[in-house]
Formats: structure tokens, sequence, C-alpha cells
């Protein structure tokens, strides 16, 4: 609505007071321009700012400010006349304009002019009267008055009456000017023609446009206590959920009596007829006829309730009627479904078949319908089934073979759902355990162990332990170790190797050589302590480390009991000749018999050399006159072992003139070597037929019992010769510790010496052979035999 907007400056000045008057209409838009209050009050603009203009209002509320720029005193807040001067017919609205430098205050008063911006109202939208239609004609009622907050020609005028044949108003005038009306009874009432009047009585105030507000006037008529009171029906069928809460509302009866007054109210009672239970239950409002839930509804309890219901009025002389009333309860998804373990069967053995049933459980749901449907379940992820037996029995079933190994135990859940909405559940836990059984065979880590082991070790000492697992339990986890007896070389396992047979530690019983036994190879067994047992073997391979704990032996030169030995040599022995070959053996393994040769002592240095691999000494130049006649060199045979064993031979050599036949050597031809195959046939013979004899000798020496001989006590390599000889321009392969190997040398008396090794732990024959050149002593022309004997020293176990 638009309000023709106004500005009534007032130039009045009073000097007693020095107010300036402003007027405005209620309501303004805000930002809208009251007056320039520079221009009023004949201020310079551009002072406005350095001088510090406010404005401070006695109110509660700032509702203008001032323009420091233009001077504009404009409105900040909407201004409504009716809050801010309530009841007053004049309303002023006061400021003050406060300048500094100098300080000037100026009064100002507002006067808020009134709009018609409120429409009148009634305090109560509907006015109730009773009048009995024996009333007479002319009847005055007093109805209330309407209000407007506005003042003035903007307040209430008048009042009209919508049309009626009955009724009219009058208006009336009070003392302070306003209006009020006056309902007339214009023509006597008959209830039994029409029990209640309708009226709108609409109060109009003065303003422009003008305002009005309505209110409502109901005239109901009495009469005398003539009808019953009437239920809309006669019988009532009400669906209730059960928990419904208390205090709810189940139905509210509604009974009418065609009288007024006393004679209509009525009073609402249960009969003789509804049951104790039911009136427990429900509570019946005597007032208003409702029937509210007393106490908590379970249709598993009641699923009918009956009752009858009576309305009295309350006339002089009561009437009542009555009606029934049907509660059908209706279920509703609040019961849950209950499991029962009816039988259950724990601990079990793991190997117990499938589709054995290991428990039967029964469920249940009070609810009905939907709601009392039930759908069981397990998880999918255990080896274990449901089947149902019966109504609402189910049994719980082995569906997969079992492991204790891999779970020892299950904890089952069962879990029941109800197909209401929501569907409602509920679960039951067991805890199935699985007895062992012995079905794993005990398994070692590997299938094959490789140890090696040091020789000279001490008796009883640990070689490894060779642990196996079984993940079964108790008796069938415990474990016994024993060694599979295997005999090498009529010695039997158990006596060279113990096992722990509780943790599978192993010992060697006995001292180990390299040069007797490099390896073993056996089998160990794990055997558990169920019924029946199982078990399972493992290879194991021991491999002799060897040690070096063989000295060097030499065997060529040959010398007896350590002594030098001597060599003859002609004097005009050419550069380069080969003087002798010093040959030494170690019984030790491949890296630690590897045989270097050195000069210990060298009687000249510059007249002969040692190869260090070979060891042939030769001439580095020819003897002179200078030379002594005797040289002495003591040669060292060094193995390569850590540390490094040796052994030293003496050769003392003397030179001869070259007149001396005897000594002169005579160069090897080729036709000598063709004789050499005869000798090596002869030679080969003999020590076939020597190795036969001894044989033969050592069988029938075991089969008497004899002791053994004394005459040449044991040792480890020795070497015993029936003559003085020097090898030359001979070689020896030795790839052990043993003389596996054929030397065929010539010595520089003219003799060929053959070397052939018989088995292990005899004697190795050495044969001289006469050679055909003649070049031989007359003491040496009958074949001599030189034998050397090797004995294998053991560990006593």
């Amino acid at each position: 609505m638009e309000y023709a907007i106004f500005i009534l400056l007032s130039a009045l000045v009073y000097a007693a007071s020095s107010v300036t008057h402003y007027s405005v209409p209620e309501e303004m838009e805000v930002g809208s321009v009251v007056a320039n209050l520079a221009a009023d009050l004949g201020i310079d603009v551009q002072t406005l700012g350095r001088r510090k203009i406010r404005l401070d209002i006695l109110a509660n509320k700032k509702y203008l400010d001032v323009n420091k720029d233009t001077g504009d005193l404009f409105i900040l807040e909407r201004i409504d006349r009716e809050y801010l001067c309530i009841s007053k017919t004049v309303c002023y609205l006061k400021m003050e304009v406060i300048l500094e430098n100098p300080v000037r205050i100026f009064n100002i008063e507002l006067e808020i002019m009134d709009i018609n911006d409120n429409a009148p109202y009634f305090r109560r939208d509907t006015i109730n009267l009773d009048i009995s239609e024996s009333t007479a004609a002319g009847e005055r009622f007093s109805l209330s008055n309407a209000v407007d907050p506005d003042i003035g020609s903007n307040s209430i005028k008048s009042y009209h009456l919508s049309e009626s044949a009955n009724f009219d108003i009058e208006i009336q005038t009070g003392r302070d000017g306003s209006k009020f009306a006056d309902l007339i009874l214009k023509k006597a009432l008959d209830r039994e023609e029409q029990a209640i009047h309708n009226l709108i009585l609409t109060a109009v105030d003065g303003g422009v446009p003008a305002r009005s507000g309505t209110a409502s006037i109901i005239v109901r008529v009495l009469d005398t206590n003539d009808n019953a009171p009437q239920f809309d029906k006669d019988s009532y069928t009400i669906n209730l959920t059960e928990n419904s809460p208390i205090g709810s509302l189940v139905v509210k009866l509604n009974a009418t009596d065609k009288d007024e007054g006393s004679n209509s109210d009525l009073l609402y009672s249960y009969s003789l007829y509804t049951s104790e239970k039911t009136q427990q239950t429900f509570s019946l409002n005597p007032n208003n006829g409702e029937i509210r839930v007393k106490e908590m509804i379970n249709y598993e309890d009641f699923r009918i309730y009956d009752m009858e219901i009576i309305a009295t009025d309350k006339g002089t002389n009561s009437l009542s009627g009555k009606c029934k009333v049907k509660i059908l309860i209706t279920d509703m998804n609040d019961n849950h479904p209950e499991i029962s373990i009816k039988s259950f069967s724990s601990p079990v053995k793991e190997d117990v078949a499938v589709n054995t049933v290991i428990a039967v459980v029964s469920v249940s749901d009070k609810d009905s319908g939907e709601n009392g449907q039930v759908d069981i379940h397990i998880s999918d992820d255990l080896p274990f089934a449901l089947k149902e037996s019966s109504d609402n029995y189910y049994e719980l079933l082995v569906s997969e073979p079992l492991d204790r190994e891999r779970v020892p135990e299950y904890d089952i859940t069962i879990t029941v759902t109800d197909r209401g909405n929501p569907p409602l559940s509920d679960n039951e836990t067991i805890t199935l355990e699985l007895l062992d059984v012995n079905d794993n065979v005990p398994q070692f880590p590997q299938t094959f162990y490789t140890i090696p082991v040091m020789e000279n070790n001490a008796p009883g000492a640990s070689l490894s332990s060779l642990t196996a697992i079984d993940p079964d339990l108790h008796e069938n986890q415990y474990l016994v170790y024993f060694i599979i007896e295997k005999e090498i070389a009529n010695t039997s396992m158990s006596m060279l190797f113990s096992i722990n047979p509780e943790n599978g530690n192993l010992y060697a019983l006995k001292t180990f050589d390299y040069e007797i036994e490099k390896e073993f190879l056996f089998h160990i067994e794990a055997r558990d302590s169920g019924v029946p047992p199982l078990s399972s073997n493992v290879t194991v391979h021991i491999i002799i480390m060897d040690q070096n704990d063989n000295t060097p032996l030499i065997v060529s030169p040959w010398r007896a009991h350590g002594s030098e030995v001597k060599e003859k040599i002609p004097r005009s022995t050419d550069k380069g000749t080969l003087i002798a070959k010093v040959i030494a053996i170690d019984s030790d393994s491949v890296h630690n018999s590897r045989i270097t040769y050195q000069f210990l002592q060298n009687t000249d240095a510059t007249l002969f050399s040692l190869d260090q691999y070979n060891g042939e000494i030769r001439t580095m130049r020819m003897f002179s006159y200078r030379d002594s006649r005797d040289q002495r060199l003591v040669v060292i045979a060094k193995d390569n072992g850590e540390p490094a064993l040796s052994a030293t031979v003496t050769i003392k050599l003397s030179t001869v003139e070259t007149a001396l036949k005897t000594y002169t050597e005579v160069p090897l031809e080729y036709d000598i070597f063709s004789d050499l195959n005869l000798y090596l046939v002869i030679g080969l013979g003999s020590v076939s037929f020597l190795l036969l004899i001894t044989i033969l000798v050592t069988i029938v020496l075991k089969c008497q019992k004899a002791k053994p001989s004394k005459a040449a006590p044991p040792c480890r390599n020795s070497v015993i010769s029936e003559r003085n000889s020097t090898i030359a321009d001979s070689t020896l392969v030795s790839n052990d510790a043993y003389w596996y190997s054929l030397f065929l040398a010539e010595t520089r008396k003219g003799k060929l010496v053959v070397r052939q090794p018989v088995p292990k732990g005899a004697r190795y024959i050495v044969s001289s052979i006469p050679r055909s050149t003649g070049l031989t002593e007359t003491s040496d022309s009958a074949a001599s035999t030189l034998q050397a004997s090797t004995t294998t020293s053991s560990s006593s176990t």
C-alpha cells in the first residue's frame, strides 16, 4: 500500500527552548530524507565532518541519522507509531544534534504522524452465545468490542452484522469515544427449527481506505431435555498396532443429543458387559469419549478387545445411548527370533566324517505372519552347513573335511532373522573344539643334509641338529629320532654316530681320519608317538674334511733310518745333468698334499739347481778343479697345508774321475726302452704274484687269530729298503694320501724300479730288475727287492 509521504517543516524556532520541529508519517522507507539539518540549523556543510556532527536519540533504538556529507536527516530504521507511543494520541521522538569546535547542541522534536496501517480485530475470533428457545424477542446480548491501535479517524467507526432473520445489532458509544455493539433478538428462537445461528460481526475503521476485522458469533439455542444421546455408529471396529505408546488415542467416540445445554452434555462410561482386563488396558475419557491406551498391549497376550460404551446426558431426567467397540490388535515385528541349542557335541575328532551332525538347534518367533517366519544361516566361510530336520529344527552338519592343524577350533555363529519390516535377528555362538588325530607325518625342513666334519674330531662332538616338525598335538607330536642301521665295511652306523632321540642332535662316536674315511651316507628317521605312529626320514651326507696332519714322506732317494744319502758322480758331468730326483708324497688331500722342494742347505749355490715342483737336482755348470770333492745338499719337501708340514733329506755327493767305468753314465738309447717293455711285464707279474701271496697270508693269519707281528712296528708311512740306491730320471704321480700310481725309473746302478699299489693297508712292492746294458755292480748282479710298507693308523672308538 502506497502512503502519501509528506514533510511538514516547521520553521518556527522558539527562542526560549530553541527546539526545531519536524513531522513525518510513520512507516517511512529506510533512507528517506526528513530534512536538511545543515540548512535548517545554519551550519556549513563543509564543516560537518570536521566538527564531528552526531545525532543522539532519546529512545531505545536509533531510528534516524545525519549524513555528514550533505547534512540530511534520514530514516535509519522503520518507525512504528503504535510501538513507539502506545495509547498516546500525540507521538514525539526527541533528538539532540551535537557539534564540536565549538560545541553546540540543537534540540529536535520529530512528530510521528499516524497512518491507517492497522486493521480492527476482535480479541476473540468466535463469540459463543447460548440462548434458550424460550427467550422473548427484544432481549439484548452484549458482544465483545473490536480493537484498533490507530487513533483519531483511523480508529473504529462502526459495526455491521451479517443478515439474520432473528438478530440485529445496536452500536453504542463509550465515554472515551470507543464504539461497541449489542446483539438484539428480533424474533423468538425455535430450537427444533434451527439449533445454531452463525453470525458474522464486522468492525470498520474510518481510515482511507477503510480497514475491517470480523468475529464469528455462534448462537446455540437451548431447549428442554427431550432427546436421548445417539452415537454415530452402533458398533465400531478399530485396528490397533501392538506396543502402541501409552496415552496414544485409539478412537474418539461421538455421541450427539439434539437437546441443548445440560440436556446435551454427555458423560461416557463402560457398561457392565466390558471386562476388567479391557478396562485395565484402555482408558475412557468420560467427557469427550476418547479411548486411549492405558497399558502396554502385546499381540501375543490378547488379540481382540470387546467393550460397550454408554453416553448419558446431564439433563434433569437423564437419557442415555450405547454402542459397541471391537479393538483388533495388529501384530508388529516386536519379538526377536530365538535360538535354542538342543544338542551340541564338542570336542570332536578332526577326522570326523562329512555330514556328521554336530548340533541340533530349534528356532522360534512369537510374532505372526511374515513377522514370525524366520531364516537361519551361518557364515559361508565355515566348513559346516545347516539342514532342516523338521519344523523349526535344524541340524548343523560337517560339510567339508576338518583339519585341526589349520584351524584348531571354530566359533560358529548361528543367526536367525525374521521377515518383518524392519527385520529382527538374533544369534548364538557355539565353540567347536577339534581333537587331534595322528594325521601328519613328521617333516624335516630339508630332504638332504650335507654336514662337513673336520677330521681328528673329538669323540662325542656335536655335528648338527636335525629337527623335524609335527603339527599334531600331545603324543602325536612327540618325536623320536634314530639312525637307520647301515653297515659300511662291517661297521654299523650306530657305532660311528649317535643321535639324541629327543631333540635330534647328531654326535660323532669316534675320531675320523680323512685318509681312511672320506664320507658317510645314511638315513635318520623321525617317528611320532601316535597310534599308529607316522615317520619320515632324511638323508644325511657326512663329509670328512681334511686337516694337514700328515708330514710329507720322502721316498726317493732312499735312505735308511734317517742316514744321509751318499752318491758318487763323475767330475766331468756336463751342465744340466740330472744328479738326483727328490720324490716326496703326502697322504693328505689334494690341496694339502701339493709338495714343493727347496734347498735348505747347498754347499755351492752356483753348482746345483733344484726344481721346486718335481724335485730334480741338476748341475748348473761343470765341475772345476776348485770345487770340493764332497758336496752336501739338504732338500726340504714342504706341503701346501696351513700350517705347512715338511720333511728333509740330506744328499752327500762325492765326485770321481771319469776313468771309473763303473760310474760312467751311459746314455739311454731307443733299444734300451725296447727291452724296457719286457722288464715292465716281468715287474708287473712279480707284483701281482707277491700281492696274491700277501692276501693269502693275511687271510690265514686272520683265520688263526694270530697276533700281529712286532717285527715291523706300524707307522703312518714308512719305507724299508734292502739296498741303498738312488732313483734317477723317474716320475711319481700321487693323487692323494695313497700311492695310486705306477712309476718307472732307471737307477744310476743300472736297475729298473717298479712300484705297484695293492689294497689299502697292505704293502707296496718295489722291484729292482737288472738292465741289459750290464752297467751294474758285481754285488748287484742278482735282482734285489725293495719293499715299502704303509700302514694307516685309525683312531680307537
